[in-house]
């Protein structure tokens, strides 16, 4: 990336938003009678640091999540879950009510939301 580009991560606001992102999409995992049950922590908290993480570092933040976990290898860290398209489904939801929540410009909203379409569609490791 040349000086002159920003990365998606600054563009949208850098840290404070991928934070707000997250909190408010588990914020709905938490009522989530079918999701809620795929994060055996009783807090949410080391989740939400994970997925905030992850986001961070891949639109182009601090790479501290693989610092800490190693390489992101999201569908082997997930295959232990059953995710099934209802999963999936709840999943967008939630994330669909928290990317909302931002308000962003509409190309930048596109592009988010794009992503998270394809990563909880690629997580799918259970037939309906």
């Amino acid at each position: 990336m040349s000086v002159s580009e920003t990365s998606f991560y600054d563009a949208v606001g850098g840290e404070e938003t991928f934070r707000r992102l997250v909190h408010r999409f588990y914020e709905g995992v938490a009522e989530d009678p079918l999701l809620r049950p795929l994060y055996p922590e009783p807090d949410l908290t080391a989740a939400e640091e994970r997925l905030r993480g992850f986001l961070i570092q891949y639109w182009g933040g601090p790479n501290t999540y693989s610092q800490q976990r190693g390489h992101p290898r999201l569908r082997m860290r997930h295959m232990p879950f059953v995710i099934g398209e209802p999963e999936r489904d709840a999943w967008l939801r939630h994330m669909r009510d928290a990317v909302d929540s931002l308000d962003l410009p509409e190309e930048q909203e596109t592009r988010l939301w794009d992503y998270l379409v394809y990563a909880a569609h690629s997580l799918v490791n259970s037939p309906t």
